[in-house]
């Protein structure tokens, strides 16, 4: 199957849950909504006719992250409730960044911003469908500040800003706290990201912006612009910033982002980072990360309290993410993997990039045919001395890519290098190194 057919058969597989009375209900089960406008007019026209609404992205990296993935799934549950997405990727925000709580960002080249828009769209058009009435349609705030004046700009947007209001918002104040203070650039930002939704409103008529609840300032800058400018009400919705159970940041894995963009995170690596969740955090997980429903989901919380150690919730969480993102065979790969380091497949039926991503975290001695085995488990760290590894594999304890090394002088043969480059060493069931020629 290829890439566009796989996609089609992923986003048609998706649904909402039809046991709750209405969207807004499944969306606050599933702790999407940190805050919003207004619930009672917000239910009301989630359950009315089709109407549009938008999320923004801004280009500050190469790729989506899983922060973004929660907004790219709640614009998902909208369309698929008939209403019409907007995905915006921002070329002139991206030009200066949303203030970050500590710092100046580093401001990136034009040309650097506009190859990572188009990378950014061509990931947030993965996770929405383009067909029908409803089709996703990705925009561009570029189009609509570059041929703004300063003076155009000031005199039809900023007037409507009142300084002390900026001020007031939780990314500013936090900012003239700081000793960095903030720049009128990034002070700017929320100017530009109302002016954003102003300009969806009018030629859309766009009626719901989306983002973290870290955004809210941001947010309803563009819904207290329509109200000034238009004499209309317009609607945002601020979703939790997701944290683990123990209070640490979401989405980080040994402090490196978790990117939805194969080639800085491998599935390999997602797959384990999903794998690895906490039996206290999992549950929320595949509430917010999946289509499952709510029969399915509590049927996994059952089976978290009574029988913890199958690890069933966590299994099924990183196979549906990681398909999702990555595609369903990208995900068998990384399961493969997974046996396969420990004895339970093939080693050698795994491709080279998941193979080489399989063995990234492990310990890694340098060595090629000829290399001595007991050498390489010194080199490795799974032994302390030539002394230790002789007797481990004296035991029976050593394995070179899951075949059992009897020989305490044993080397490395041409065919134990996988794909000509790899060898896994392990010592009992569980301690594992990489070998890298």
């Amino acid at each position: 199957m290829n890439a566009a057919a796989e996609r089609a058969e992923i986003l048609a597989a998706q649904c909402n849950d039809d046991s709750f009375a209405t969207l807004w209900d499944e969306l606050e089960w599933r702790g999407l909504i940190h805050v919003s406008t207004d619930p009672g007019a917000l239910s009301e026209l989630f359950e009315g006719e089709p109407f549009t609404y938008y999320c923004g992205f801004d280009p500050t990296a190469p790729s989506l992250h899983l922060g973004n993935l929660v907004q790219l799934l709640l614009l998902r549950r909208l369309q698929l409730k008939g209403h019409r997405p907007l995905g915006l990727v921002g070329g002139s925000t991206g030009l200066i960044g949303d203030p970050r709580p500590t710092a100046e960002r580093t401001l990136n080249s034009r040309d650097t911003v506009a190859e990572w828009v188009a990378r950014l769209q061509a990931q947030v058009s993965r996770f929405l469908s383009d067909d029908g009435a409803n089709a996703v349609r990705l925009v561009n705030n570029l189009d609509w500040t570059a041929p703004l004046s300063a003076i155009d700009f000031l005199r039809e947007v900023g007037k409507h800003f009142r300084v002390g209001t900026m001020l007031k918002k939780d990314a500013v104040a936090a900012r003239l706290a700081s000793d960095e203070g903030i720049s009128y650039t990034e002070f700017s930002y929320q100017i530009l990201q109302g002016f954003d939704f102003l300009e969806l409103h009018r030629q859309y008529d766009c009626r719901l912006q989306t983002g973290g609840s870290d955004q809210w300032g941001n947010l309803t800058s563009g819904t207290d612009l329509i109200r000034k400018v238009e004499g209309v009400s317009a609607h945002a919705i601020g979703t939790p910033l997701i944290t683990n159970s123990d209070g640490t940041k979401f989405g980080k894995s040994e402090g490196n982002a978790i990117w939805l963009d194969p080639e800085m995170c491998s599935p390999y690596r997602f797959y384990q980072f999903w794998l690895n969740q906490s039996d206290a955090d999992v549950i929320d997980r595949l509430k917010v990360f999946t289509f499952l429903t709510r029969a399915e989901i509590d049927e996994y919380a059952a089976q978290v309290a009574a029988e913890p150690y199958k690890r069933a919730a966590q299994r099924r969480l990183a196979l549906e993410v990681t398909s999702l993102v990555h595609g369903s065979a990208a995900a068998q790969a990384a399961i493969d993997a997974s046996a396969a380091l420990f004895g339970q497949g093939d080693l050698g039926a795994l491709d080279a990039p998941t193979l080489d991503a399989a063995l990234e975290e492990l310990p890694v001695a340098t060595g090629g045919a000829g290399s001595a085995v007991a050498q390489l488990l010194v080199d490795s760290g799974l032994v302390a001395s030539l002394s230790e590894a002789r007797r481990a594999i004296g035991q029976g304890g050593v394995y070179v890519n899951n075949v059992q090394v009897s020989a305490d002088d044993a080397v490395l043969s041409d065919s134990d290098l996988l794909h000509g480059r790899f060898a896994v060493l392990r010592r009992g069931k569980k301690t594992l190194a990489a070998v890298r020629a």
